[in-house]
């Protein structure tokens, strides 16, 4: 079927129906090594008591921040307080404007400062206007919900958390102190704005607990600050005519009722998935490599990850080196905003992340009365929606006013009203969101306890006891040999036996086509009701014993594709269905990143060398498939591609900034339907091999040719040009710099994306979008050596050296020797500076 008419197959089943109740494969909940029995919250908690002090002695924060080449603060406290202020100064001096924009958001003052209209868009997941993302925020800070969850040990942040987070906000303070507001800010984009001004720890909290809502939460903020009752002039139903295959005529005469204006068009299988989170065209995700002992040249553990993240807003990365003299020393990166490492490394351990299939959280749809859309049932009988009025300042024309909207709820959370998602509010239910990470604050203690991590089984135990982890894979390797693959992140805890007994017909369409159960609100306090595993660190998510992960002596990878391979071999299955697909297609960057490891296998041990020079070999694997037989040559001989099929016939198949043709093949790929490139279907059992070999004579493949060649000439582009003409740095304030790597689409591994891109627009190609902070990490026999590369630069700021001065070294495929050692850090020393201020 094709797909549109497969989502109207599915949605027409769900309105007639009532509600409804050779491979090493590793079964949920074996024991495979990987996981272990977690040690408590509350033991964690009273370790960090014993361990380094939570405040300074006297009241004072003191933390010494040496800088090194290319910006990179190395900051040295005796306390966890003071470790946080000198995080947060150093972060002010490259990203104040960022971090002012984050407590905004926290803060529920968007509108305010920017105007109700505005679009605010975090470049990952959330595009709501500024009054929807304030309404939001606005609430949760009346509902307490921060404060609250700070009163819950199991579900709130460790005095270490707590500590390290104050101390961040002081430093913020303190620099903007320093520099004498507004007006001393260099930075031209808040330089003089009324906005700047001091935060508040709250502020900062609710900043974090944002981002854990990034896949979850924030996918819904304009539903949730749009909801609204259904009337009979918006109905709140999909396009019933579309849905049924009837004109609007023929809709009127058979079905009076449907006469009302539909709020949204039934979406496409694609669309449903897109504005679930799960964007197959989205720039966000990331790879990660880890190499075992049995695989690499000093049979000591090796990383290689590189996130690929936005290269403006919440959510860019800066670099960092925390130590607290005999109880922590951890360097990587975090998100500006986040305090302590998220991605790093320590003189035993090295870890990255790549973003999960999960789902965060689960809809509920509640049958309502007739006549009464605000009264839902329950197994304990009808109940009414809590309703909350909310208050918002916003600037209009000048002036500031209030803005009043009401927001509803169930007992399991906020009601949306989504007809986009096949999720509106109708005369006949409604639905609401449970989201797992709006229960938790637990991910900034989740990064503490693995940057103390040991070895690959101790962080994945301290991360199992906070379970703070929000919506992330977790690759590591240690100095002993192993590599991790794990995704231990915060899943709501529905086994597949809850979701066949509790879907609803709209749940059954929404399954089929986006992997999300949506569950009968009705009896969302009984046997629909999340389930809570007995090693789990709190109710409601499941434990490490259902959740998939494997140790491995070999190697391990993830490209964002689900937990099913961990590397060519190994097969995890048995988990439940809303972590993630099995037996299901790899995508092509998935299959070039595990054959970089394997074809490297084939030539003997993995050195560090190798494993960093993955990342820029550049290779695509789209044109390494179409390739094959001569096919790419056909299709461009069939599209009287004349000279330009010399051309293609001559590149590499490599995304390389010298490069020829590369654009010409990309703007074909991207242009060919899915559904008709392959005749080679996907094959289970040949995961890494299917599907393959392109459709010569396809006439559609053709045509994408022939579309591609015509769209370069209107350019006035030619077939020959240099890639690294064409694909420039995009962020703002970058000069025009050539760059290496390409679409993920495409199977490039160094993936980069365009949309975003704010600056050298006229540029085919201005990159916004993707490679980020990249590390490969290996360990020496004392300390670890690690190559790293932050691709946008350390500082925001277009006026800092520290803007573009990576960037130039990313397209020039060079990396930073990052210091750890006192001695190295000594050798590459720009500045120091001893920072003081009252805790």
């Amino acid at each position: 079927m094709r797909p549109f008419r497969r989502t109207a197959a599915a949605v027409a089943l769900a309105v007639a129906l009532p509600v409804l109740p050779a491979l090493v494969t590793t079964p949920a909940g074996a024991d495979d090594g990987g996981g272990a029995t977690p040690v408590t919250t509350a033991a964690y908690d009273a370790a960090a008591r014993k361990g380094a002090p939570l405040k300074p002695r006297g009241g004072k924060y003191r933390a010494r921040v040496t800088r090194t080449k290319h910006g990179i603060p190395h900051i040295v406290a005796k306390d966890w307080g003071s470790l946080g202020f000198g995080q947060g100064y150093a972060t002010a001096e490259v990203a104040i404007c960022n971090l002012l924009d984050t407590l905004i958001t926290g803060r529920g003052q968007r509108s305010r400062w920017f105007g109700p209209n505005a679009r605010y868009n975090d470049l990952v997941s959330v595009d709501a206007s500024n009054l929807e993302s304030d309404l939001l925020f606005t609430d949760l800070r009346n509902r307490r919900v921060v404060e609250k969850l700070f009163k819950d040990p199991e579900r709130g942040p460790g005095p270490e958390a707590r500590a390290i987070a104050r101390g961040y906000l002081k430093g913020i303070n303190r620099y903007l102190k320093d520099v004498g507001g507004a007006k001393g800010i260099s930075d031209p984009e808040c330089r003089g704005r009324a906005y700047v001004r001091p935060g508040t720890v709250k502020d900062l909290w609710y900043g974090v607990y944002a981002a854990n809502l990034l896949a979850s939460g924030g996918v819904f903020i304009s539903a949730i600050a749009s909801a609204t009752p259904p009337s009979l002039t918006d109905p709140g139903l999909p396009d019933v005519a579309g849905l049924l295959g009837l004109s609007a005529r023929e809709l009127d005469r058979r079905l009076p009722f449907a006469k009302a204006p539909a709020k949204k068009d039934l979406p496409t299988p694609a669309e449903l998935r897109a504005r679930l989170g799960k964007d197959p065209e989205s720039g966000f995700g990331s790879n990660a490599t880890a190499i075992g002992g049995a695989a690499s040249a000093n049979r000591r553990g090796m990383l290689l990850g590189n996130p690929h993240f936005p290269w403006s807003g919440r959510y860019r990365f800066t670099q960092a080196h925390l130590t607290i003299p005999g109880h922590y020393d951890v360097a990587g990166a975090s998100l500006i905003g986040s305090p302590g490492i998220n991605i790093g490394f320590n003189k035993d351990v090295a870890w990255s992340h790549t973003v999960s299939t999960a789902y965060r959280f689960t809809p509920y749809e509640y049958r309502t009365l007739p006549g009464m859309p605000t009264t839902y049932l329950t197994t304990s009988g009808p109940k009414r929606l809590k309703q909350r009025k909310v208050t918002v300042t916003v600037r209009q024309g000048g002036k500031l006013r209030k803005v009043t909207r009401t927001l509803y709820r169930t007992d399991e959370g906020y009601v949306i009203d989504d007809p986009g998602k096949l999720m509106g509010w109708t005369p006949l239910s409604v639905f609401a969101i449970r989201d797992a990470n709006g229960e938790q604050l637990k991910t900034v203690d989740s990064f503490l306890q693995m940057g103390k991590g040991t070895s690959v089984r101790d962080l994945l135990r301290r991360q199992d006891a906070t379970a703070g982890i929000p919506w992330v894979n977790t690759i590591a390797a240690d100095r002993a040999g192993n590599a991790l693959y794990a995704d231990h992140s915060v899943v709501p805890n529905v086994p597949d036996a809850v979701v066949q007994r509790c879907l609803t017909p709209i749940g059954v369409a929404v399954k089929l086509i986006a992997g999300l159960p949506v569950l009968d609100g009705t009896r969302a306090g009984g046997d629909c009701a999340w389930r809570t595993d007995r090693d789990a660190a709190r109710p409601g998510i499941f434990g490490p014993k259902n959740l998939p992960d494997v140790v491995r002596r070999d190697w391990v990878a993830n490209a964002n594709d689900s937990y099913w391979t961990p590397n060519d071999k190994v097969r995890l299955e048995g988990y439940a269905g809303i972590i993630g697909c099995e037996q299901c297609e790899r995508t092509l960057r998935t299959r070039q990143v595990y054959r970089y490891v394997t074809d490297a296998l084939k030539k003997g041990r993995i050195s560090h060398r190798k494993l960093a020079g993955f990342q820029h070999q550049n290779k695509v694997f789209a044109a390494t498939l179409s390739k094959q037989n001569g096919d790419l040559g056909k299709v461009c001989r069939a599209a009287g591609g004349g000279s330009a099929c010399t051309v293609l016939a001559k590149w590499g198949g490599r995304d390389n900034r010298d490069a020829r043709g590369a654009h010409l093949f990309r703007e074909f790929f991207t242009r060919t339907p899915e559904l008709q490139r392959w005749k080679v279907g996907f094959d289970p059992r040949q995961p890494f091999d299917t599907p393959r070999d392109l459709q010569e004579n396809n006439g559609q493949v053709i045509a994408a040719m022939r579309q591609a060649l015509a769209f370069l000439k209107s350019k006035g582009i030619a077939p020959n040009a240099r890639l690294g003409q064409l694909q420039v740095a995009g962020d703002r304030g970058a000069p025009a710099i050539g760059l290496g790597g390409g679409p993920h689409e495409t199977g490039n591994a160094n993936a980069l994306s365009f949309s975003e891109a704010v600056t050298n627009l006229g540029r085919l190609y201005p990159v916004g979008y993707g490679s980020s902070h990249i590390q490969a990490v290996a360990f020496g026999k004392r300390a670890p050596v690690a190559r790293t590369i932050l691709t946008y630069g350390q500082s925001m700021n277009p006026r800092s050296p520290w803007n573009a001065d990576q960037t130039r070294l990313f397209g020039a495929k060079k990396w930073v020797k990052f210091p750890f050692t006192k001695k190295q850090i000594r050798r590459d020393r720009i500045s120091t500076r001893v920072l003081r201020a009252r805790s």
